[in-house]
């Protein structure tokens, strides 16, 4: 397990060109992730064409940040860190200044509206109210090893995967809670999360990353070449999608981007690990 979110490090060029669509040229918008080019596992930031890339956040030796998520009005951004005693999920302005811990827990994600979080905690699935504090868990009671929750474009659903003993799955649940629908369950699948228009859910299973219908259908690999390609999202116009890749799953881990429906990867970083992605 690697810095809470439970999977392997990676970086390796893909080797030759893959037929298929070419990465979208209006993919604009800003991409965080997390990496240790500078030491501690620190927030950076990167346009989708390469430039700009910059460190948002800082601390000291032991303070690893990651899995960061811009919100919703582009003016902030989640994380997990281990600035204080354990692993919290905090919030930065967008510019990585004025960092706020909210509370316990890891793998946050906004509503889209920005006024709750999803987060994991003690692998289970628990939604928060940032005005009020208040909390509910909406995964089932007896339902073990819940992880990466990730709220639907409406906001009226939420995706996570969960580990069995015969392995991993992807369900969808009702954002108040309710019965969990199996959405997925081969090849280790996890890491779930939403296209733009809530119609499509990229994932990964052991070695790749993979698309599926939100009802099921439409599976898709993505990325069916060599090395390990994993923690998916797609761009803000739906038509890319960011990943990060290696040789295997030590890493080091660089970003590539791929259109959505499969192709040439772009590669998009290069030195260190560069891992958790999100596009906003």
């Amino acid at each position: 397990m690697v810095l809470w979110s439970g999977l392997g490090l990676i970086a390796a060029l893909v080797g030759a060109a893959l037929a298929g669509e070419a990465v979208s040229p209006s993919a604009g918008g800003l991409i965080v992730f997390s990496s240790d080019r500078s030491g501690p596992w620190h927030i950076w930031a990167v346009k989708p064409d390469g430039s700009g890339l910059r460190e948002l956040t800082r601390g000291g030796p032991e303070e690893h940040d990651v899995d960061p998520q811009i919100s919703p009005d582009g003016k902030s951004i989640l994380l997990t860190s281990t600035r204080s005693a354990s692993a919290g999920v905090w919030r930065t302005a967008a510019d990585g200044s004025k960092p706020e811990r909210l509370c316990d827990g890891d793998q946050a994600e906004w509503v889209p509206d920005g006024r709750r979080i999803v987060l994991r905690r003690s692998e289970k699935i628990v939604v928060r109210d940032l005005a009020t504090g208040q909390e509910k868990v909406i995964s089932p009671k007896d339902w073990p090893h819940c992880s990466a929750p990730s709220w639907s474009p409406d906001g009226k659903t939420i995706a996570f995967a969960c580990r069995w003993e015969a392995g991993n799955a992807i369900f969808t649940i009702p954002a108040d809670g309710g019965e969990p629908v199996k959405v997925y369950g081969e090849q280790g699948a996890c890491e779930p999360h939403w296209s733009p228009d809530g119609k499509t859910i990229v994932y990964e299973t052991e070695t790749h990353v993979c698309t599926i219908g939100a009802d099921g259908k439409r599976h898709r690999t993505i990325t069916p070449f060599g090395g390990v390609q994993r923690y998916g999202r797609f761009s803000p116009d739906g038509k890319s999608i960011v990943f990060c890749q290696g040789a295997s799953e030590r890493g080091p881990w660089e970003l590539y981007i791929i259109p959505a429906q499969g192709g040439t990867p772009v590669k998009l970083t290069d030195g260190g690990s560069d891992m958790y992605p999100d596009w906003h």
